[in-house]
């Protein structure tokens, strides 16, 4: 097994997705998900979203970087998170509230169940 993984996105199929119906909030939100690696309970690649709204709940660990587009988290606590290219951030589990996609957001990321 070779010890460093690359993001070639070329080297896997992308699944498609949306959130579930009952968490948008607005719009129809479409996902992209290139899942690069998956091992014990980490998850690492590239997730690209379409605008809208909805609502998440963290049970997992993720970091993330904003790669392009505009994207804003608002917890429940009314603390907003606008994310623009070169932003980083780390939800732990418990967190919740609203991801609104303005602009078309793609983000690297590893999770961690």
């Amino acid at each position: 097994m070779d010890r460093v993984l690359g993001f070639d996105l070329s080297s896997v199929t992308p699944e498609e997705g949306t959130p579930a119906a009952d968490r948008i909030v607005s719009g129809a939100p479409r996902f992209t998900t290139w899942n690069l690696e998956e091992a014990d309970g980490l998850y690492a690649g590239v997730w690209e979203a379409t605008p809208g709204a909805w609502r998440i709940v963290y049970e997992e660990w993720e970091y993330f970087h904003i790669l392009s587009g505009y994207s804003r988290i608002t917890g429940d606590d009314g603390t907003v998170h606008d994310l623009t290219p070169g932003s980083r951030l780390i939800l732990r589990p418990g967190f919740t509230g609203i991801w609104e996609v303005l602009e078309t957001t793609r983000k690297d990321y590893v999770i961690r169940l």
